[in-house]
């Protein structure tokens, strides 16, 4: 199982970050050692000043593909939910200016919030899902998977040309405007459709 996440995937979101708007998807993985479900607890790791929050849309892959035409995309995830990236600011920058992988500011452990899931048959729908994220009880972050620069099938077809898709492997489509900083104390909460479907603190 792997997590794949996509960079940049809302306009609002690359602005906010001084990012250009990019012309293909852009994708990094994140172990399963990343995952945090269950509303456990996220440690603050200790070799970070400036961790971020990054509320995302999440696909569960449900059968296996490699080069998936983008009109067949839609056969290939049943269930949905919320999650956070979580980005260690900080040391992506740094890695950034060396000009080197920032993997181990994305994809170390526990970085990979997951609610639970939701059938898309449940939710009525399999466009226009809206969400939203709390934090201490302010919202801070509101998206709507129509305002994606690459919709689910260009992404789903894009990704499965470099990564063989597999059977629960997850993918975080992209955070919209308004990522921010985390601190000891906070709590986050994952809002889809108006449902929470996370609730956790920062220790």
């Amino acid at each position: 199982m792997k997590c794949i996440c996509v960079g940049r995937n809302y306009g609002a979101h690359a602005k906010e970050l001084n990012n250009a708007i990019p012309e293909e998807p852009i994708l990094f993985l994140k172990p399963q050692t990343s995952l945090l479900k269950d509303n456990k607890p996220f440690y603050m790791p200790e070799w970070t000043q400036d961790l971020h929050y990054e509320m995302e849309f999440v696909l569960k892959v449900s059968k296996q593909g490699k080069y998936i035409e983008e009109k067949f995309a839609h056969k290939y995830f049943e269930e949905v939910t919320v999650g956070i990236d979580f980005t260690a600011r900080d040391l992506q920058a740094q890695q950034k200016a060396k000009g080197l992988p920032w993997e181990i500011a994305k994809a170390f452990d526990h970085s990979a919030v997951a609610g639970p899931m939701r059938r898309l048959t449940d939710l009525g729908r399999t466009t226009g899902f809206d969400f939203h994220l709390l934090l201490n009880g302010a919202q801070v972050q509101h998206g709507n998977t129509d305002d994606m620069i690459f919709p689910f099938a260009k992404v789903i077809s894009y990704a499965s040309q470099f990564f063989t898709l597999q059977v629960g492997d997850l993918i975080y489509t992209g955070t919209p405007a308004g990522v921010g900083p985390v601190k000891i104390g906070d709590r986050l909460e994952g809002f889809l459709q108006g449902e929470k479907l996370f609730d956790f603190e920062i220790k």
